[in-house]
């Protein structure tokens, strides 16, 4: 019969002082008291002490000498739950803090297990071990031998610093020993943050050669550290890379970059650098920076750090609250593009905006406020558009005040249509120089109004499915004419469902959408009862004229616009097509562009298509054509494949691709991957890339597991 027996049995009895000071609980099957010292439990103990829990099948506790006499299997787990001891064997002072294990096994978050003759605890602290194998792979019965292990004369294990130390270690792979180190020092998996060599990598590339990184991770206290990495490639390309990292009360900074002295630029060095921060401010502001620069446009390339072609750094103050939004924010450009240069494009920009929507009570509807600074300066001085014939002079400044205020109203028609009247209003004033058609001052007022008609349908299939049509007419008034500003933030014009029923199509500022219109379209959209939808929209715009205010690219041009078409179809097991086409009316294509994924429980697939007609004014000298796919399929529960790449149909050639493997399992985490880059400039070579990274679970490496090996019968 199984007994429990308290903190009050066990102090009458033989008054532990180790015992009595936290109060112990014993639990047994059967308890005998022999002599006037001994305490025998047999039969599923348990002992819980300090937030140590220990099970066995026999304990014998001696007062003469305050020791623990233990019988296997022995279990003996620490208060925090990440260290786990295992032995058929004990000899433990009263307190289980100090004794003698055999045949032990040792077990660290679940991951690390190290197994050895002779396992001795000291202090609470040290857990000293002898003949240690050490591994967190899984092993099975037969097939002991784990895909890697540390073989070790000797380890100890520090509780409160949380660091393992081997001695005479060898390190093997499915058995064989591939490196020996006399002394090894490394976090056990409890450890997050430990100052130590990490993981090296290698990485190989057809203008750089074979190298190899070995980042070094330092500990510069409880909220900073500091991570080094040398990389060292056989073609003479030395770099030492840093990332700095630092959280303070109410926000973080990362500071990331390298330098280089390579065989590709001689004699020069080169280098990147990147500082990004958040931090919150009182009132609820918060403020982000992001700044980047680079020595010059092919090193991010060369050393595998993004393919951008324009760094932009940026220092910002922002509040989004309900109804509400303030922003003040300073831009920096540099470009890395052949046919710009950094004098000719803004090289410091400047905006503050602030944004609030509000009830206008007795007359109704909701209205908003925006007010906005914008200003921007080069620094080239010429007032001519200089050799890259971008169409804007090379050293014009500009700086802008605008006020917009909007308003909408909404009323509920017979038979169900629902009305709306809308309209808004914009006031500009510009300051220019340094350009000689635009130089001076410039101010401009606009003013937009419109009716809109919505009237859905919806009704209910024999199979549960819905169907909801909506036509919509909106009928909008604006001027023909404007003050002539410099267009430099709406260059680039969409036309898409999401702004087919706007009054201004025009991203920016710059540029004001005029002349009497009317914005025609219909939906459809069928939601099935067994989780998927499907929706098409069909649109076009008509004018009273077409003023020429919009290019040929935009799909917009004209008395009457090309006709969009879009179409959304998602289904409940995760994949998602979405598709635009603007065509005009012989139903050739100006823009088109369509995306489908796919996320699986072993696939994932992206795909997009973009086709676009060449457009000048949209700085598409020749049409673009392209398809891009990143998919990812899982083989087995362990091996997973990705494949990546661009293509141009323009050019008949790839631009990129990629290919990667991952192998991924209880204690290891194999990666490789293989990209080429196609496309070729003055300053940048078409190359090879080829990366292999290993990674240890269990080891501080911060990577999660993946599913255990399964053992045969």
């Amino acid at each position: 019969m199984r007994r429990l027996l308290g903190l009050i049995l066990a102090l009458a009895t033989f008054a532990l002082p180790a015992l009595a000071q936290d109060r112990a609980t014993l639990v047994s099957d059967n308890l005998q008291i022999t002599g006037d010292t001994r305490l025998i439990a047999d039969g599923n103990v348990e002992v819980f002490f300090k937030g140590r829990r220990l099970k066995a099948s026999r304990i014998v506790f001696d007062q003469s000498t305050d020791r623990l006499e233990i019988t296997g299997p022995i279990v003996l787990t620490e208060e925090t739950g990440n260290t786990l001891i295992l032995a058929s064997q004990a000899e433990l002072a009263a307190d289980l803090s100090e004794g003698i294990l055999s045949s032990a096994r040792l077990v660290l978050n679940q991951q690390l297990q190290m197994a050895a003759n002779r396992m001795v605890r000291v202090s609470g602290r040290y857990t000293a071990l002898q003949t240690v194998a050490a591994s967190s792979c899984k092993v099975c019965e037969g097939d002991p031998t784990p895909l890697w292990e540390i073989r070790a004369r000797r380890v100890v294990h520090d509780e409160q610093e949380r660091q393992i130390y081997f001695d005479r270690a060898q390190f093997r792979l499915a058995g064989v020993p591939i490196l020996y180190i006399p002394r090894l020092r490394m976090p056990d998996p409890t450890l997050k943050r430990a100052t130590g060599f990490l993981m090296p990598q290698v990485r190989t590339t057809s203008d750089l050669g074979t190298g190899i990184k070995v980042p070094y991770f330092i500990v510069l206290g409880k909220s900073a550290d500091l991570t080094l990495t040398p990389y060292l490639t056989a073609r003479q390309s030395q770099t030492l890379g840093l990332r700095y990292r630092q959280a303070f009360a109410t926000g973080q900074i990362d500071a990331t970059g390298s330098v280089t002295r390579d065989k590709l630029f001689p004699g020069e060095t080169r280098g990147y650098l990147r500082v990004t921060g958040e931090f919150t401010l009182p009132e609820r502001f918060l403020l982000t920076f992001d700044g980047q620069t680079v020595t010059d446009p092919a090193y991010m390339l060369d050393y595998g750090l993004g393919n951008a072609d324009r760094l932009d750094s940026r220092v910002e103050i922002r509040r989004t609250r309900r109804n509400e939004h303030i922003s003040a924010r300073i831009i920096s450009f540099q470009t890395l593009r052949e046919d710009e240069v950094d004098s000719a494009i803004p090289s410091l920009v400047a905006d503050l905006t602030f944004h609030r929507r509000f009830s206008l009570g007795p007359l109704g509807g909701e209205g908003g406020l925006r007010l906005q600074t914008h200003n921007h300066y080069r620094t080239s001085t010429s007032p001519i558009d200089g050799p890259d014939a971008d169409t804007i002079p090379d050293g014009r400044d500009m700086g802008r005040i605008s006020a917009r205020i909007d308003w909408r109203r909404s009323f509920l028609l017979p038979v169900g249509i629902e009305a709306s009247v809308l309209g808004e209003a914009t006031a500009d004033a510009y300051s220019i120089t340094n350009d000689a058609t635009y130089a001076g001052s410039k101010n401009r007022t606009h003013a937009a109004a419109g009716v809109e008609l919505r009237w859905p349908w919806v009704k209910a299939g024999a199979t549960g499915a819905t169907h909801v049509i909506e036509p919509v007419v909106q009928l909008v008034y604006a001027p023909k004419s404007s003050d002539t500003v410099p267009n430099e933030d709406s260059a680039l014009v969409e036309f898409d469902e999401g702004n087919l029923f706007s009054l201004d199509r025009f991203p920016g500022s710059d540029a004001v959408e005029r002349g009497t219109r009317a914005n025609l379209g219909v939906t459809w959209t069928r939601f099935d009862p067994n989780g998927w939808s499907l929706g098409v929209t069909l649109g076009r715009v008509i004018r009273e004229a077409g003023l020429g205010q919009f290019s040929p690219g935009s799909g917009l041009a004209g008395a009457s616009s090309d006709w969009l078409a879009a179409v959304n179809f998602t289904l409940a097991d995760g994949l998602a097509l979405s598709g635009r086409l603007v065509l005009d009316d012989d139903l050739s294509v100006t823009k088109g562009e369509a995306r489908v994924t796919v996320n699986g429980p072993k696939t994932a697939v992206a795909t997009s298509v973009i086709w676009a007609v060449a457009d000048p004014l949209e700085s598409r000298p020749v049409p673009t054509q392209e398809i891009t796919f990143d998919a990812r399929r899982k083989i087995t529960p362990n091996w997973t494949a990705n494949f990546s790449g661009r293509y141009d149909f323009v050019a008949d050639r790839g631009t990129v691709a990629g290919l990667g493997l991952e192998f991924l399992n209880e204690c290891i985490r194999f990666d490789v991957s293989l990209s080429r880059r196609f496309t070729s400039s003055t300053s940048v070579k078409p190359t090879t890339d080829f990366g292999l990274s290993l990674d240890l679970v269990g080891f501080g490496s911060g990577v999660t597991g993946g599913p255990a090996r399964t053992c045969r019968q």
